[in-house]
């Protein structure tokens, strides 16, 4: 048993200099991800739903954007006020179902990332987002 536990330790210290070759594909794939950037939406967007009442829900999200290239931070941040409003404007337009539902969430980041998307094509000239992603979900 003592023997097995110094083999492990002996493996897991030996371990980071034992590195596997790169092969070129996995240099050209690793070169390729390297260029994704992310903008954060800051700060976080909180607005309004209405609910089944007509009582007023709030929803608090987190917004990343997952840019297919770094160096168009810039211009993304450029038109970040557009892209929030157009987000709030989104969102408040959910019912409570919607909302509140995996698969509805699911619709509306859907529908975020493809209406931003469109929005940068036609203020830009091209496509820049690859994923819109919700990091932080929460309502009321």
């Amino acid at each position: 048993m003592r023997s097995a536990n110094y083999l492990l330790v002996l493996l897991l210290v030996l371990s980071p200099w034992a590195k596997a070759e790169e092969t070129p594909e996995q240099g050209a794939q690793s070169a390729i991800t390297d260029q994704y950037g992310y903008y954060g939406l800051e700060p976080e967007i909180v607005t309004n739903y209405v609910t089944d009442s007509n009582r007023l829900g709030y929803i608090r999200v987190s917004i990343e954007l997952m840019l297919e290239d770094a160096n168009n931070l810039a211009i993304v941040e450029h038109h970040a006020p557009l892209i929030r409003s157009t987000i709030i404007e989104i969102l408040g337009e959910q019912n409570k179902e919607k909302i509140q539902s995996l698969t509805g969430r699911e619709e509306i980041r859907r529908y975020c990332f493809e209406t931003v998307n469109q929005l940068l094509e036609q203020e830009v000239g091209e496509p820049l987002l690859v994923n819109l992603l919700f990091t932080k979900f929460l309502y009321q």
